[in-house]
């Protein structure tokens, strides 16, 4: 193993400026060096890698150093932390499939390497979201763009990976494409989860694979969320359905428990005092809502059913138009809270 890591190392450092554009994209060449913000790929200057070696008393090329940091290593710690893998027979086999070389085959009866973050984990997701950066100027706001969602303040649990490791059901290889990463918070807002949305690399819609949505982590009672947490707030199911209603009701704390199950297990925040269940229009939709409302009866909170016209609330959005999102949702809201999140100068829809 080691020995194959440090002959593609080697190959690698052979492609070091190739090895830069694709990984390191959002950095550029300075002289003899490229030139980034960090190993994971942020904008910025403090980190060098060298693209050649060979003058006395140089560093080797594919070497890196952060100078705010401190942080330094070769082009397969590149590959790692800008992919976010966290096995390194992973590692190994992307940087075999940049090189066009065959992935690298486990031997019989030899053990896997275990990685040092379990695959699945919460630990693994508060990873993947560290190493992700923010989705300001990315593919997730033009995709969320694309539907519609135009509020993207207070969304800060949302992030960007551009090439998020994604293995297919089937015995197929591992790919990489861009993705939109929610993290998964308990209450005390403390990542216990994250989600993936694989996007095309357009950001027009997501990326053509079988299953474009998965989540890791443990999910059971927490969720993507937006907004402090208050007295009043909604939970649904999806990211997108809860950031269309966000478009009208920035204010209010909102929840994307991310399927049908969870919403129904959804834990309440000690302060709710007023729960809007944001249905989906299905049957899973209905079972959610029916088992939320008999929980929030049991914990003395009020119970408010949001329904959309379609199939969920960001259909309504793209379909129809804002303001027709925003005239259906005050005739469902409480009184008080139309005053309270609409405005109390606000007529019409």
């Amino acid at each position: 193993m080691l020995g194959n890591a440090a002959e593609l190392a080697h190959l690698l450092a052979r492609e070091a400026e190739a090895v830069c554009r694709h990984y390191l994209s959002s950095g550029r060449r300075v002289g003899n060096y490229w030139q980034v913000g960090d190993v994971r790929n942020s904008p910025g200057r403090s980190m060098f890698v060298r693209l050649s070696g060979g003058d006395t008393g140089g560093r080797p090329a594919g070497k890196f150093t952060d100078a705010a940091t401190g942080e330094h290593g070769d082009l397969l710690d590149v590959i790692r932390e800008s992919c976010g893998l966290l096995d390194f027979h992973d590692v190994l086999d992307e940087a075999r499939r940049f090189l066009s070389l065959p992935r690298l085959q486990q031997r019989s009866g030899q053990r896997p390497r275990p990685s040092s973050v379990p695959i699945g984990s919460p630990e693994s997701a508060q990873r993947l979201f560290t190493i992700s950066k923010p989705i300001a100027g990315t593919i997730v706001e033009t995709y969320l763009y694309g539907r519609g969602i135009t509020h993207l303040h207070g969304t800060d649990s949302l992030r960007f990976h551009p090439r998020c490791y994604y293995r297919p059901e089937a015995d197929a290889p591992t790919e990489t494409w861009p993705a939109m990463i929610a993290a998964v918070t308990d209450l005390k807002g403390h990542i216990t989860g994250a989600h993936r949305t694989w996007l095309d690399p357009s950001g027009r819609d997501k990326a053509p694979i079988d299953t474009p949505r998965r989540a890791m982590g443990h999910l059971l009672g927490h969720a993507v969320r937006f907004g402090p947490g208050s007295d009043v707030m909604a939970a649904g199911e999806g990211i997108e359905t809860m950031l269309s209603l966000r478009c009208v009701l920035p204010s209010m704390a909102m929840a994307a428990a991310l399927s049908a199950a969870h919403l129904g297990a959804i834990l309440f925040p000690a302060a709710l005092r007023r729960l809007y269940i944001v249905r989906d229009n299905d049957r899973a939709g209905d079972g959610a809502m029916n088992g939320l409302i008999g929980r929030t009866k049991e914990a003395g909170i009020g119970a408010v059913v949001l329904s959309p016209q379609c199939g969920d609330f960001n259909e309504d959005l793209r379909n129809f138009d804002i303001d027709a999102l925003r005239a259906a949702l005050r005739i469902q809201l409480a009184p008080e809270d139309v005053v309270r999140f609409f405005g109390g100068g606000v007529t019409g829809p």
